[in-house]
């Protein structure tokens, strides 16, 4: 078969831009003048930058146009986040722990390991034991919701729950409305269950235009931004999902940071909200045991089944101690006070720059007055991590900014990183 003759023009750019012959942030031809230089089509043209985009060669800004794009970055810079570099301070993921996690898990091992096991070694029900989603169910009570344990489903993480949702509830080519930023982990969810996100910041007047099926929504702490909604935008967003028979999917993976936040929208909404979230930033990420809340659990249990079958019987039994005996409130209190004694730390060192965070929040949003490709390729360049606006963009225009993780790196250690990262912005 013969190859299109616009291939050989993608070709013989690629190994151009591959080879250096232009550096980072230079802006390419428009598309027209390429089309008269190569002798194309204007459409040929969009169609050759389209494939360079693609490769990751290239990144196209609407309105300003086609610019080459730093391809020497550490892994995670696009929509699948990969492993940090063992020797990078990794400013990209949050995994907060505080001194002595080790020994409480030590200590709980020999506990269990004295009592009775044989029950661990079985399946467990699809959604978990009752006794586990009963003190679920008790410990969502201290954040303003209270719910029956049989409307509570144990899920291996708050991905897993995300998953489990979103395969139960909707459909490949379902419109589903987000936040022009959002959790990364639901953008690739979409991407591989087939959905359409579509940005917005008016929900009624989208679906005024479009056939919304669901609102994905982090009402309490905002992944990446570190937003609270304020209990009169959560009304709304009621009112507008009760008038236009929408989902809500409430992720409240963070909600434990911020003390005092208004109501969660399945407090408010329980008829129409699954509430899902986890204990892995606020115990442990290694441990994987998340849950949700569902007005109608069993199709997302018939989801579990399919997927997972149950969540590990060791870990559920290990957080189900630990929900009961208070263990997990005491974790979640001090990462309280380790979240705002960063942010802190945080804050003082960007003042006078126009970030965007909460006190309480693990994130800080930094935008940038230059290319955050640029930026996060100079930090690589001195080990550190970070991720860009890229990530959590679900807009054609992407924010040049960059989301720094506060949660991971030795507080020691904290304030010398990020004043790293301020003399690479100024600079």
């Amino acid at each position: 078969m013969r190859t299109p003759r616009y291939k050989g023009v993608v070709d013989g750019l690629a190994a151009q831009l591959r080879a250096g012959r232009w550096p980072v942030g230079t802006r390419l031809p428009t598309h027209r003048e390429l089309a008269a230089r190569e002798g194309i089509a204007l459409v040929t043209a969009t169609r050759v930058y389209a494939e360079l985009e693609a490769m990751g060669l290239v990144t196209g800004e609407p309105g300003r146009g086609t610019f080459v794009r730093d391809t020497a970055l550490l892994a995670g810079q696009g929509i699948d986040e990969q492993a940090v570099a063992a020797d990078a301070v990794d400013l990209q993921f949050n995994y907060p722990a505080i001194p002595g996690q080790a020994d409480l898990l030590r200590n709980a091992l020999r506990e269990l390991a004295a009592g009775e096991l044989e029950s661990l070694l079985h399946y467990q029900p699809h959604a978990g034991r009752i006794e586990a989603r009963t003190a679920v169910a008790k410990h969502l009570e201290r954040r303003g919701l209270t719910v029956d344990a049989a409307n509570v489903l144990i899920v291996s993480g708050a991905q897993h729950g995300l998953a489990a949702t979103a395969m139960a509830t909707l459909q490949r080519g379902d419109v589903v409305a987000v936040d022009p930023l959002t959790y990364t982990g639901f953008k690739v969810l979409a991407h591989t269950l087939g959905l359409e996100l579509v940005a917005t910041t008016n929900l009624d007047k989208l679906c005024r235009r479009r056939p919304v099926r669901a609102v994905y929504t982090m009402p309490t702490l905002h992944n990446p931004l570190g937003t609270v909604m304020s209990l009169t935008a959560r009304k709304r967003l009621v009112a507008t999902a009760r008038r236009h028979g929408l989902l809500i999917i409430e992720d409240g993976a963070y909600a434990y940071l911020v003390e005092d936040a208004p109501p969660p929208l399945a407090a408010l909404a329980p008829e129409r909200t699954v509430y899902v979230s986890s204990l892995s930033k606020s115990v442990a990420t290694g441990l994987r045991v998340g849950y949700v809340v569902a007005p109608e659990p069993k199709p997302i249990e018939r989801v579990i089944r399919a997927t997972t079958w149950n969540t590990p019987a060791l870990n559920v039994a290990l957080i189900r101690r630990w929900l009961e005996d208070g263990t997990v409130d005491r974790l979640e209190a001090h990462k309280r006070t380790d979240a705002h004694m960063r942010q802190a730390i945080a804050r003082d060192v960007f003042a006078g720059l126009p970030f965007v965070s909460h006190p309480a929040s693990y994130f800080l949003w930094l935008p940038l007055p230059g290319r955050a490709d640029h930026v996060a390729a100079a930090l690589a360049r001195h080990r550190i991590s970070v991720a860009t606006a890229e990530q959590f963009a679900t807009t054609p225009v992407v924010p040049q900014a960059l989301r720094l993780a506060l949660g991971s790196v030795p507080v020691p250690d904290l304030r010398r990183t990020l004043d790293t990262v301020r003399e690479i912005v100024e600079s």
